[in-house]
């Protein structure tokens, strides 16, 4: 027996075919508007004005030629207004040698604190800023990105002509708690190191000690006179004022005091930062111990002669490293091309671009 579909049946099922025919196209247009707003998210776009805030003031009359930052943008860019020490203006060069910038200008607002820099970051008044080593990451800007150097920069303390006892200046070596500072106050940016240059350059850091050792520390001091335990000390970048807070909170420990001292006057030991100039190991050494006023190291044509040049310059305990630490810059969202930054810290802005403002 034939069985045939009622009329009812058929109408039916064509309702719901063409109804399911109707979403299926509804659906493919809105994928295909999803796909080309992606598309035009992502792609380049030309215009815009990068907006990056530093905390240095920069007193020169001219632009920089030198360091890691604003002299890296020519020739992409060019200097349009100098009002030194605070602003700058950098206009994209139509000639540049590797063609125009997607960027129409970058302005850059100098001598900014960290905490104002966040601050803009977070209320989209500026695209690029630097955050502090001190500071963890989980309190960088809602919605805000990081880009982060290799480790270039050497945090160290550095002792004075004055304090002429080896015994001294170990003993504080001994006394650092690196861990603890390392955990804590920088969030585990960086590296622990007893080293001058860092390991990612040199690749024989970790041989170079950097352990507390209290015990020894106080073994080395109990035949020094009190008169000379007692050391000053500066700290030229406010940033670093914890640490250095902690540093003598460890020397305490260990049988020294030291005290804060004014930046005007001579002190027994400052904590500063001294930068790694170079990816060439020798030069960057060189470079180094120029910056921290040690003996020029000897020409190393192998890592054994380098380790051995180091080594040298490290025996007496005049400069005490402690750790490498990269620059860290919180980034709008609206930048792309990222990164914006190489492992050197250097700023390559060439490539990036603005999201354009959504309709």
């Amino acid at each position: 027996m034939r069985l045939t579909p009622s009329p009812f049946r058929v109408r039916k099922w064509h309702r719901q075919s063409r109804a399911l025919s109707t979403a299926n196209r509804a659906l493919g247009c809105l994928l295909v508007l999803l796909a080309l707003g992606a598309s035009a998210a992502t792609r380049p776009h030309y215009g815009g004005t990068l907006r990056v805030e530093i905390r240095e003031s920069i007193e020169s009359p001219d632009p920089p030629q030198t360091g890691p930052t604003l002299a890296q943008l020519p020739p992409g860019f060019a200097p349009a207004q100098w009002d030194a020490p605070s602003h700058a203006i950098y206009s994209a060069d139509d000639k540049g040698p590797g063609g125009r910038p997607f960027l129409d200008a970058i302005e850059i607002q100098m001598a900014r604190p960290l905490a104002g820099q966040s601050i803009d970051l977070d209320l989209g008044k500026a695209d690029l800023v630097e955050m502090d080593a001190n500071e963890p990451r989980r309190n960088a800007p809602a919605r805000s990105r990081v880009w982060s150097s290799s480790p270039v920069r050497l945090l160290a303390l550095v002792f004075g002509a004055r304090i002429e006892d080896p015994r001294v200046r170990e003993a504080l070596a001994l006394a650092v708690d690196r861990t603890a500072i390392h955990n804590v106050l920088l969030q585990r940016q960086g590296e622990i190191s007893g080293a001058l240059l860092p390991q990612w350059l040199s690749g024989y850091a970790f041989l170079f000690p950097a352990v507390q050792d209290a015990g020894r520390a106080r073994s080395l001091l109990a035949g020094v006179p009190p008169a000379a335990r007692t050391l000053s000390l500066a700290v030229p970048d406010p940033a670093y004022r914890r640490i250095a807070d902690r540093i003598a909170l460890n020397a305490r420990d260990a049988g020294l005091l030291l005290s804060a001292a004014p930046l005007s006057s001579i002190a027994d030991l400052r904590l500063i930062e001294v930068r790694i100039e170079s990816s060439d190991p020798a030069r960057a050494l060189a470079a180094l111990a120029a910056a921290l006023a040690l003996p020029e190291p000897p020409k190393a044509e192998s890592p054994e002669a380098l380790y051995a040049a180091e080594r040298a310059l490290l025996e007496g305990f005049r400069v005490v490293p402690l750790f490498h630490l990269p620059d860290v810059y919180g980034v709008n969202p609206r930048v792309k091309g990222a990164p914006g930054i190489t492992p050197l810290g250097e700023w390559r802005f060439e490539n990036l671009w603005l999201e354009p403002p959504r309709p």
